[in-house]
Parts: C-alpha cells; sequence; structure tokens
C-alpha cells in the first residue's frame, strides 16, 4: 500500500492524512469482515471454558477450606453448592471442564500438524461440542441416579 499524498488531497486531508496519519495504516480485520462458523466459535469458547474453570478452581479451594474449617463452614459451602444457582454454576463448570478436555485434545492433534484442513477443523469442533454436551448430560444423569442431586 502507498503513502497517500497529501498535495493531493485537500488542505483538510493535509492535516489529518501525514505519513503516519490513518488513512496511510492499514485496516485490522474486524468481527464484522468476517463470517462466523464453527472452528471460530470453539476458539472463543476454549478460551472461555479456560477463563470459567478459573473460577472453578476458587469454587473447589473454598470447598477445601469450608472442609478443613468444620462442619458449620462445611454445611454453608454445601448449602450453596446445592442451591439452584450453584448447581447450575457447577452444570456450567461441567461442561466448561469436558469441552476444554476435548479442545485441548485437538490442539495437541494439531501441534501435531493434522486436523487443519477447514472440514477436518470443523468436525474435530464439531466433535468437541458434542462431547462436552453427551459428557455433561451423562454425568449430570449418573449424579442424578445416585442421589448426589
Amino acid at each position: 500500500m502507498g503513502q497517500i499524498r497529501a498535495d493531493a488531497q485537500g488542505p483538510e486531508a493535509q492535516k489529518r492524512a501525514g505519513p503516519r496519519g490513518p488513512e496511510a495504516r492499514p485496516m485490522s480485520p474486524h468481527l464484522s469482515v468476517w463470517r462466523w462458523h464453527l472452528t471460530m466459535f470453539c476458539s472463543i469458547l476454549n478460551r472461555a471454558t479456560g477463563i470459567a474453570l478459573y473460577g472453578g478452581l476458587l469454587i473447589l479451594a473454598a470447598w477445601a477450606v469450608a472442609l478443613a474449617s468444620g462442619p458449620d463452614a462445611y454445611a454453608l459451602v454445601m448449602g450453596l453448592l446445592g442451591s439452584l444457582l450453584g448447581k447450575l454454576v457447577l452444570l456450567g463448570l461441567t461442561f466448561s471442564l469436558l469441552f476444554h478436555l476435548a479442545g485441548g485434545i485437538r490442539h495437541l492433534v494439531w501441534d501435531a500438524g493434522y486436523g487443519y484442513a477447514p472440514k477436518t477443523a470443523d468436525m474435530s469442533g464439531a466433535a468437541a461440542v458434542a462431547f462436552a454436551v453427551v459428557g455433561t448430560l451423562a454425568v449430570w444423569a449418573l449424579a442424578w441416579m445416585t442421589g448426589a442431586l
């Protein structure tokens, strides 16, 4: 991309263009330029689930501290986790753990140099989402059948 000639643009363009003015710089791609696809969704979801797992680690640490602190503190934390909101958070953490696991395996395969073809990448993304959904349902069904819920 060549530089903009300020003398051919008029006085207003001369003020704002310059050698490093906005018109002289290339534009970065923005979300409006890209078509949403499964691989993009999985990439964003992998980052989001990684962040969610940090929150889950804090919940696990709070549970462990409550366990060590005695029956009253433990009952408080278990009451929070057993509430509707607590169960929704745990459901989301279950999905996050399973999706992040599947995404990590996807990335290991990519690190080995395989699975970069668009069709293959979309199929592995769909498989990761399906694994996380089916796995989450299976874990929660097992918890319900054993009376853990």
